[in-house]
């Protein structure tokens, strides 16, 4: 397992990117804007894992801004840990035996969202290839919110 990303809901990017790079210091790494969506992900290091993060994924913070206004309370801003995982079948197999609801399951062998004990969201993403779509995971709904 690999921890890639803390993603935080920002309201207004431009000054959430003064904060973040020209007052903390985060080295902006990349940003895709994403119109059927509408929304504009920015990826950002630390100073010492900026070239690194360029290579083999360092550690970053994604900053999402939805282009259609949101309120963000109750930690609603605070979207979720993701962690890159060897196999992401067996890793959600061995969570569902042990109690845990795989609230977006990993149906196209890529992607799958789980929570924590206290709601936090937590991201596991496939290393490498997507896995070819597999039973229970392809045909699985989502469950709540991820």
């Amino acid at each position: 397992m690999q921890y890639l990303h803390t993603m935080v809901r920002v309201s207004d990017l431009e000054e959430s990117l003064d904060f973040y790079c020209n007052q903390l210091g985060l080295k902006e790494i990349s940003r895709k804007d994403v119109e059927k969506g509408r929304f504009t992900l920015v990826f950002l290091a630390a100073p010492g894992d900026a070239d690194r993060a360029e290579r083999d994924k360092a550690p970053m913070v994604e900053l999402t801004y939805n282009w259609d206004p949101e309120s963000y309370e109750g930690g609603r801003n605070f979207g979720h840990l993701a962690y890159l995982v060897d196999d992401i079948y067996a890793l959600c197999a061995r969570l569902k035996d042990a109690g845990v609801t795989i609230n977006r399951p990993p149906r196209d062998g890529h992607m799958a969202f789980v929570r924590s004990p206290d709601g936090v969201s937590v991201e596991l993403l496939q290393k490498g290839e997507s896995l070819a779509p597999a039973e229970p995971w392809a045909s699985m709904e989502n469950t709540g919110s991820w």
